[in-house]
């Protein structure tokens, strides 16, 4: 009896190649083997609920509910209330700065002014499009890494540097990144050492996709009864088997035989009883990510199921804040402080960020200096601006109270 073997299924791995091997150019610094390692994160950040929900919410702690200022300074607040010509503010443009840094360890911030300093606007730029010059005193800017080509890059100096461009403007480049030993240019997201469990809780995820699209029908052998000529004849029988039968997870191997004088067409499962080891792998996986982060569950929506714990979460939330937060919030703040005070000559000391826990800890009755006072930080009763009610600064904003 003659038999042809034809095998067909799902073996594709998601994480695709993301270009050419390599590219090389004398006039930026690769991010990656590829210079596409920018474009693989992002990939990543999408295909894993647990990976993208805590950079969101990383990102979203970090910017804070807005900004508290001296309400004498009004060119502070008028920048406070609006950085750049598209009307973002300030709180917007940190919070895509924020997401930049969580994703990919690096973040980049366009500084505008002119010969005269009349005017400053800062514009968010898109991690993913910049690069650092081989000079390492400037930052390379493209729409398709995957493509470059010189005429359509742009070159802006580091700051503190400024060069003129053709609209007469002065501009600079903010490069944000997280260190890393052995990384001198670009910096590494801080859950670099979890990116193949993000890789493992996607593939879960679409295990169990397959397995609904699949109506749950078992893999296994399908022995055809039939006659065919040719390979081409064996693989066409079957494509339109598979299309029929065979599914997702797993493979469908489809033996086609010359057939007998009965037919004993059949189909023979492969027996599995690895349901509990992939619930218990994709259980991992999403643990390992939160520890990558260096993240909080009950701060990542995982422990909702269990009972909504407010305790847990202001108590997770406080040592969020002491540990993560507020180090990144004064990371990203401080050289804003310094244009302002450079380049615009703002007294921005005042400018401080408002911090507040996803549920209320303190009543709304309680004064600003009593909260502080709780909180461990310094306070003064006999201070003006703290003698807010907690219900004023919460519904309003400070700065809008005579």
């Amino acid at each position: 009896m003659k038999t042809q073997i034809a095998t067909v299924g799902n073996r594709v791995d998601p994480y695709i190649s993301m270009g050419r091997p390599c590219v090389e150019n004398d006039k930026f610094w690769r991010w990656g083997d590829d210079n596409l390692f920018p474009a693989a994160l992002a990939l990543m950040s999408r295909r894993s609920a647990t990976h993208r929900r805590i950079i969101n919410d990383k990102a979203d702690y970090i910017s804070g509910k807005g900004f508290t200022y001296d309400p004498e300074e009004h060119l502070l607040g008028e920048f406070v209330a609006s950085v750049n010509s598209n009307g973002e503010s300030l709180r917007q443009v940190l919070n895509k700065l924020a997401f930049d840094k969580s994703l990919f360890g690096n973040a980049f911030l366009e500084v505008i002014t002119d010969a005269e300093r009349s005017f400053l606007s800062l514009f968010h730029q898109d991690a993913s499009c910049c690069r650092v010059a081989k000079d390492d005193k400037h930052i390379v800017l493209h729409h398709d890494w995957s493509n470059f080509d010189v005429a359509s890059s742009v070159t802006l100096p580091i700051y503190p540097l400024f060069e003129e461009q053709s609209d007469g403007t002065l501009r600079s480049m903010i490069h944000y990144k997280d260190y890393e030993p052995m990384f001198n240019h670009y910096g590494v997201p801080p859950y670099i050492a979890g990116m193949n469990v993000s890789a493992i809780a996607y593939k879960t995820d679409k295990w169990n996709i397959s397995r609904l699209d699949n109506s749950f029908q078992l893999s296994g052998v399908m022995i055809l009864d039939g006659g065919a000529d040719d390979e081409f004849e064996v693989d066409r029988v079957a494509r339109i088997a598979e299309q029929k039968f065979a599914g997702n997870p797993g493979q469908v191997m489809f033996v086609v035989r010359n057939s007998a004088e009965e037919d004993n067409s059949r189909f023979i499962p492969f027996a599995s009883q690895s349901d509990g080891d992939w619930k218990q792998l994709h259980d991992q996986a999403t643990s390992d990510i939160v520890v990558a982060h260096s993240w909080f569950r009950s701060l990542s929506g995982l422990d909702y199921s269990s009972g909504f714990n407010s305790e847990r979460i202001l108590h997770e939330y406080e040592i969020a804040l002491n540990t993560v937060i507020l180090a990144e919030q004064s990371e990203l703040m401080e050289p804003i402080l310094n244009v302002l005070r450079d380049v615009a000559g703002i007294n921005s000391s005042s400018l401080q960020i408002i911090n507040r826990p996803p549920t209320r800890s303190k009543p709304i009755y309680m004064k600003v200096w009593e909260a502080r006072k709780a909180d461990g930080l310094d306070y003064d009763p006999e201070d003006e601006k703290q003698q807010y009610y907690l219900a004023q600064i919460t519904k309003y904003n400070i700065t809008s109270i005579d």
